[in-house]
């Protein structure tokens, strides 16, 4: 099919969308296929006898940062010391949201941030909605930083961090960035590393890596952010966050935080006001499941060959047109898409007739206002190789339709 003919393009979207039974497909999120989570089945047929950890009992309260074992695990994902790190629940949001109540009621160091007058919050973008969400729950005003694909515009933010005291953190997702699947080079984490350390009232650098073991092909390197940080004395200034969510159980995994020694001492006396004891049961379960992380790379390989294939058919159908430009990412979960300026409401409103669900437009953007209405997220993971070759060619069929009626 010619997809830069209007009259060809029309006929094919008039036969998507009088489909009596039409699709119902969905490319909204992140999401791991039933095929991915399946993998890790074997979670749960592990016997409460293999779980018994250094005499603790497992169904009771108590170790409040975690199990020893489990810490380590997490500490080898973020690539840090195990003392520094929080073994949680089964989300890295939920730790997030409370990091952001800790600063909120507590500050970073006398003064709250509840009783300042204006806290802003550097967000790379297109980016992470989430990270919006939790900014929008604590009246934090958002900045847009853009992408430069080896990670946030390093001027753009020194002028910001220059003028603007309000100025106290960055959301970061460092590796196989949510949208854009972008790796932070080394300069540019050196560089955020440095600008924190020149704000006298703290500069925390949120460190969201969701995607540290997520390659679905041969992907560049991550530098160590807590390597370079002891380096130029910054490790105050390091949030990180991950979890086993994308590994084993988008339900059922285990969330981690880890921060320097100062912060973690300030952080648990928050933390302990909301937590007596995480879920030591699954945490058992994931160590005795995963040795270490060597274990969780030879399981990620599976991973990578459910969810490579439906990157590629994703990426086979894009190439068929001529319309807009996007992202080709060697990990993670997303694509990010750029039409034509001004199309990206359009698209989607004439994809959810044929039967596909997209992220809403601006989504990508903090307070769901993309300026140029043009960057559609598409996430083809949840969906089998045969529902994204479908969806696929609804989202190609309805973006040059789109494109050709405006020209």
């Amino acid at each position: 099919m010619n997809f830069l003919d209007i009259q060809q393009v029309q006929q094919k979207f008039h036969h998507l969308t009088s489909i009596k039974d039409k699709p119902s497909l969905d490319l909204t999120r992140g999401k791991p296929h039933a095929d991915q989570l399946s993998l890790s089945n074997s979670l749960l047929e592990i016997k409460t006898e293999d779980l018994l950890n250094n005499q603790i009992d497992l169904r009771n309260y108590g170790e409040l940062f975690g199990l020893e074992d489990c810490r380590k695990l997490g500490s080898e994902i973020i690539g840090c010391s195990k003392d520094l790190v929080i073994a949680g629940g089964n989300s890295s949001l939920t730790l997030m949201h409370q990091y952001l109540s800790s600063l909120y009621f507590h500050g970073p160091s006398q003064v709250p941030w509840s009783n300042q007058e204006r806290i802003s919050i550097l967000c790379p973008v297109p980016g992470y909605d989430r990270h919006f969400k939790l900014c929008e729950e604590f009246g934090i005003n958002m900045i847009p930083v853009p992408l430069t694909g080896q990670g946030p515009d390093i001027d753009h933010i020194s002028e910001l961090v220059a003028q603007d005291a309000s100025i106290k953190a960055i959301w970061c997702v460092p590796k196989h960035s949510n949208p854009t699947g972008e790796t932070y080079s080394e300069d540019c984490v050196s560089e955020l590393l440095r600008l924190s350390t020149l704000k006298k009232d703290g500069f925390k650098i949120l460190w969201d890596n969701a995607y540290a073991v997520h390659d679905f092909q041969e992907s560049p390197d991550l530098p160590n952010v807590f390597n370079l940080a002891s380096k130029i004395g910054a490790l105050d200034s390091v949030i990180s966050f991950a979890s086993t969510s994308k590994i084993t159980f988008a339900g059922g995994g285990i969330g981690f935080i880890a921060m320097s020694e100062e912060n973690l001492h300030k952080f648990s006396k928050h933390y302990a006001s909301m937590v007596i004891g995480p879920d030591k049961i699954n945490q058992a379960r994931h160590t005795y499941f995963f040795k270490d992380i060597e274990a969780i790379g030879e399981h990620m390989k599976n991973h990578a060959e459910i969810v490579k294939p439906k990157f590629d058919e994703a990426f086979k159908w894009l190439s068929k047109q001529n319309h807009g430009t996007w992202t080709k990412p060697t990990g993670g979960y997303f694509i990010s898409f750029n039409s034509n300026p001004g199309l990206a409401k359009e698209i989607i409103t004439l994809a959810s007739q044929a039967g596909l669900k997209l992220t809403k437009a601006g989504s990508t953007y903090p307070y769901g206002v993309d300026p140029l209405d043009c960057n559609i997220r598409i996430a083809p993971t949840a969906c089998s190789l045969e529902e994204v070759e479908k969806a696929m060619e609804i989202f190609v069929t309805c973006l040059s339709l789109a494109t050709l009626k405006k020209n």
